[in-house]
C-alpha cells in the first residue's frame, strides 16, 4: 500500500508540475528582474539549450551552487582528461561564474531546467546524456524519474544530508525510496551522510570523504591583495566570513570590545550575500564605526573600523588578509558554512554551535586544534581576544588546520575509483569514435 501511495504521490507531483509549466514564466522573469536568473538565458530554465549537441559520450554534471560547483572541478577535469565531452548545469548566477572563470570553454554550461517534465524533457531531449552526475544533496523528483525513465544511471558524488533533510525525508520514506532506487550509486561525504542514504533505500552506497578538501585554495589577484596589504599595514586584522543575518552586527560588537586593547584593529565583514551590504554598511555606521566597501573601491584609512567585503567571487582575497575567522551561518542562523578554504589557507577558524551540516569537517579540526567553537558574542570576543594576543597560540591552532586538510585529502581518487564502471565504457567509445574519424 505504501509503495502504491508513493508511486501515485510522484505521479501526482509530475502531473502538477506539468500544470504549473505555462505560469511559471512570471516567476523566473520576477528573479531575472532581482538579478537572480541571467536574463538572456533565460530560456534554458526551460530545457532550450544554447548550444549543440556534441558528437561522442556526454556526462551531465549538475552543481547547484558556488560551493558545489567548486567542489566538483577537479573531477570534472579528470574527467575531461580521457576526452569526454561534458554539460556542466547549475542554478544560480554566481555559480555560473564560477564555472566559466575555472573551467572556461572547455565545458559547456547550462542552466539548470526546472524540475518540471516539460523542461526537463526538453533538456533530456536535447542532450542524450549517457550518464548524469549530481552534487552533494539536489535531490529533484521530476529530474531522477525522467532520467530513470530513460535509463541514464545517475550517480550522487559528494553526497550529503543534514539533519533537517533526513528528518523531512524519514518523514516521506516510501517516497525516498522510490526516488533513490534510481540511483546507480551514491558516494557519500561521511559515514553519517552514507547510512542516512542507506536507510532512506539507496543501494550501493560508498563514502568517499569530502570533495571540497580536494580543491585548489580559493584564487586571488595578487595585484589587489598587495594593495590592499599596503593600505592595511601591520594593522592587527581578523575576519568573519560567510555570515548571516545578525553575525555582522555581532562581528562590529566585537570589534568595538576589542579595538583599545589592539591599537590599529581592523575587522574584516564578508557577508554570505553580498546583495545585503547596503543594510550592513549602514547598521555599521549608526553604530560609529568607519566602513570601506570593497564593491565601491573605498580605500582603507588609518582609521578605518571595518573593511566590507561586499563582492563575490573574493573569498580568496579577503582570507589572505588575516590569521583568524570566524565562519558565520553559525551563531544566529544554522547549519554553518564551510571551514575548509579558512583552514587550507592557515587561518585559525572560529565559529558558532550550529554547524550541523559540516559536522564531521568541524569536528575533526577541533579534535587536531584548527578550529574552536563560541557560544556567543562575548565568547567570540575572548576567542580573538586571546589569538590576536598569543602569537604562538594562533600560529598553532593555524598550522593545526592546515594540517588537517592534508590529512582528509583522497576523496577524488576515491570518488574516481567508484566512477570507473561507469566512465571507462564512455572512455572506450570515445576513443572508438576518435579511431574511426580518422
Amino acid at each position: 500500500m505504501s509503495e502504491r501511495w508513493a508511486r501515485a504521490v510522484l505521479k501526482a507531483y509530475r502531473y502538477a508540475g506539468a500544470c504549473a509549466y505555462p505560469m511559471v514564466g512570471g516567476y523566473v522573469a520576477w528573479r531575472a528582474s532581482k538579478g537572480k536568473e541571467d536574463r538572456n538565458r533565460r530560456r534554458e530554465r526551460y530545457g532550450v539549450a544554447g548550444r549543440e549537441r556534441p558528437d561522442g559520450p556526454l556526462i551531465w554534471f549538475h552543481a547547484a551552487s558556488v560551493g558545489e560547483t567548486i567542489a566538483v572541478v577537479p573531477l570534472i577535469e579528470s574527467i575531461l582528461a580521457y576526452g569526454i565531452n561534458i554539460v556542466l548545469t547549475t542554478g544560480t548566477v554566481t555559480s555560473a561564474q564560477v564555472a566559466e572563470e575555472r573551467l572556461g570553454g572547455r565545458v559547456i554550461h547550462q542552466y539548470v531546467p526546472l524540475d518540471l517534465k516539460p523542461a526537463v524533457s526538453r533538456f533530456l531531449d536535447h542532450w542524450h546524456p549517457d550518464l548524469a552526475i549530481i552534487a552533494e544533496s539536489e535531490i529533484w523528483p521530476m529530474t531522477i524519474l525522467e532520467l530513470g525513465a530513460r535509463r541514464v544511471p545517475q550517480i550522487l558524488v559528494n553526497g550529503r544530508l543534514s539533519d533537517r533533510s533526513f528528518k523531512s525525508w524519514k518523514k516521506r520514506a516510501y517516497i525516498a525510496e522510490a526516488l533513490f532506487e534510481n540511483m546507480a550509486h551514491v558516494i557519500a561525504q561521511s559515514e553519517v551522510d552514507g547510512e542516512r542514504f542507506r536507510a532512506l533505500g539507496a543501494r550501493p552506497v560508498t563514502v568517499s570523504g569530502n570533495l571540497k578538501v580536494d580543491t585548489a585554495p580559493p584564487p586571488v589577484d595578487e595585484r589587489a591583495l598587495h594593495m590592499i596589504q599596503r593600505q592595511i599595514g601591520r594593522r592587527p586584522t581578523w575576519a568573519a566570513v560567510s555570515t548571516h543575518d545578525g553575525e555582522e552586527v555581532a562581528a562590529a560588537e566585537v570589534h568595538a570590545m576589542l579595538r583599545n586593547r589592539h591599537r590599529g584593529l581592523m575587522t574584516i565583514i564578508v557577508p554570505r550575500h553580498p546583495g545585503r551590504a547596503e543594510a550592513i554598511a549602514a547598521d555599521l555606521t549608526s553604530m560609529g564605526l568607519k566602513v570601506a566597501r570593497r564593491s565601491t573601491g573605498d580605500r582603507i584609512m588609518p582609521d578605518t573600523d571595518i573593511l566590507l567585503g561586499d563582492t563575490i567571487g573574493e573569498m580568496g582575497l579577503y582570507l589572505r588578509l588575516t590569521e583568524i575567522a570566524f565562519v558565520g551561518r553559525s551563531m544566529t542562523s544554522e547549519g554553518g558554512q564551510n571551514p575548509l578554504e579558512p583552514a587550507m589557507l592557515d587561518t585559525a577558524v572560529l565559529a558558532g554551535r550550529n554547524v550541523q551540516n559540516f559536522r564531521d569537517t568541524y569536528q575533526r579540526l577541533i579534535d587536531r586544534g584548527g578550529a574552536k567553537i563560541v557560544r556567543d558574542r562575548d565568547m567570540l570576543a575572548g576567542a580573538v581576544n586571546f589569538l590576536l594576543s598569543n602569537e604562538i597560540a594562533r600560529h598553532d591552532m593555524m598550522a593545526a588546520g592546515a594540517s588537517t586538510v592534508e590529512e582528509m585529502r583522497g576523496a577524488l581518487s576515491r570518488t574516481l575509483k567508484a566512477l570507473e564502471p561507469f566512465i571507462h565504457p564512455l572512455i572506450v567509445q570515445s576513443r572508438l569514435k576518435g579511431a574511426g574519424g580518422r
